[in-house]
């Protein structure tokens, strides 16, 4: 185990219970060190905080939550970041609100690497999610980290495209990280812990709270140079990051979509704000002033020399938006049975998707 020597006294002060972020920042320029915070009186304590917090100080944190964390420590991928800790996020330390305390589970080396957030809507669509997981390896290969919140859809296809990339990527969740959420990402939390890093500011045993998962949107992209919109609604916790990333200085991209889709809004609101237009990995490394560490081609360039003549064509009316079969019966001129049959050929190959209500969209 590599933990400093203090991190008992950072566990005791941390885990007191109503003591917020604000405070325990107040009190640590104040006083200078945990240890010297828990050595303080009520008056001067009360200088600092309110009588009730003071108070709450003096009694003590929870024995057996600091029991539960120092076995937790025991288990060597594991471990506790702290402001005084040399390998705290130098990035996050720049944000107004740095935690004071951050849970880590996986490769530390990870904490100071240039990262991008990479955020959108859990009920993604086809090319929303073939888009996150090809833009997030293409930017993991050019060096950048991918940084997003374990959610379904848009974040766990970041993590994924992160993953198979060069610079991994790292997971910042709203629960203990004692607690997978949610469930069915059990084994991507597994391979992030392994090959990535794991983060949350929030102590073991915290389940999964509403109001804990826009907060921890601050250190998604507090931790990032860049934050990279894929998907998102107009009402989007996507957005709520996006905000966030401006108010602490950081660049904020989008994808943009299709004119009919409601998930492309939110992206097409920030690029009418002023957030970069994102077509291509190089769009990112540009803004970024990012040098690729390898070759990263644009990850919507496919290669379809091994379509047939039909389905190209098929695909030129299909276009990117979702289509029924009626509809591409019309534009094509081809039977119902043709066209399904296409279809049927082209989802096989990875090239559409279908989704409900009978519906049709591409994905290359």
């Amino acid at each position: 185990m590599n933990h400093p020597p203090d991190i008992e006294s950072w566990l005791n002060l941390c885990l007191i219970k109503g003591l917020g972020d604000e405070s325990i920042r107040r009190l640590l320029v104040t006083f200078g060190s945990p240890n010297k915070i828990l050595s303080a009186n009520a008056t001067a304590l009360e200088r600092i905080i309110k009588k009730p917090l003071a108070k709450n100080l003096l009694r003590g944190a929870d024995s057996d939550k600091v029991s539960t964390t120092l076995k937790w420590l025991e288990n060597p991928a594991n471990s506790i970041v702290t402001l005084a800790d040399p390998d705290y996020p130098s990035q996050l330390l720049n944000i107004p609100d740095p935690p004071p305390l951050l849970y880590f589970k996986g490769q530390r080396k990870l904490l100071n690497r240039s990262a991008l957030a990479v955020v959108g809507s859990r009920n993604a669509t086809p090319q929303g999610l073939s888009n996150a997981e090809a833009f997030s390896e293409a930017a993991s290969n050019a060096g950048l980290c991918i940084i997003s919140g374990m959610a379904l859809g848009i974040d766990t296809a970041a993590h994924q495209g992160g993953l198979r990339g060069t610079a991994t990527s790292i997971a910042i969740v709203g629960t203990g990280l004692d607690i997978v959420y949610p469930a069915r990402n059990h084994q991507l939390a597994h391979q992030l812990a392994k090959d990535g890093a794991l983060i949350s500011e929030f102590p073991l045993g915290t389940p999964a709270i509403g109001r804990n998962f826009p907060r921890r949107n601050r250190i998604i992209s507090g931790m990032s140079l860049a934050c990279l919109v894929v998907e998102a609604a107009l009402r989007s916790g996507s957005l709520i990051t996006a905000r966030q990333a401006l108010e602490q200085g950081r660049d904020v991209l989008a994808i943009p979509g299709s004119i009919h889709s409601p998930l492309s809004k939110g992206c097409h609101a920030l690029i009418k704000q002023g957030a970069k237009l994102v077509e291509s990995t190089q769009d990112i490394l540009d803004e970024l002033n990012v040098q690729p560490i390898e070759n990263t081609p644009n990850p919507i360039e496919k290669n379809d020399s091994t379509q047939t003549t039909e389905n190209t064509v098929l695909l030129n009316h299909l276009g990117y938006d979702a289509v029924d079969v009626n509809t591409l019966c019309v534009r094509s001129g081809l039977t119902a049975e043709a066209v399904s049959a296409m279809l049927l050929t082209l989802e096989l190959d990875g090239q559409i998707a279908s989704l409900p209500g009978g519906c049709y969209q591409r994905i290359q």
